[in-house]
């Protein structure tokens, strides 16, 4: 499995697409489930491993401009697995 590692610093914000879980089942196929945006950027994932803190949020009066309600962040180190 390819790997991006996303350094220390920036602020990760990871999702969980609950659309593609869905249609993953729906018609047998594998496509990656999560959602990481650091820095202007937007990775997909199948796997995604933080080494440090994690910080999950609900803010559903407050949601991300992409409508996420659900989302964790963290500033440390992140593996995404392709």
């Amino acid at each position: 499995m390819p790997k991006v590692v996303l350094v220390q610093g920036n602020l990760k914000r990871i999702h969980v697409n609950q659309h593609v879980i869905r249609s993953n089942s729906k018609n047998d196929e594998s496509e990656p489930v999560y959602t990481v945006k650091c820095s202007g950027s937007t990775y997909k994932a199948r796997d995604v491993s933080v080494e440090g803190r994690i910080d999950f949020v609900y803010r559903p009066e407050k949601p991300l401009s992409c409508g996420a309600k659900c989302w964790g962040e963290t500033k440390d180190r992140v593996e995404l697995f392709t």
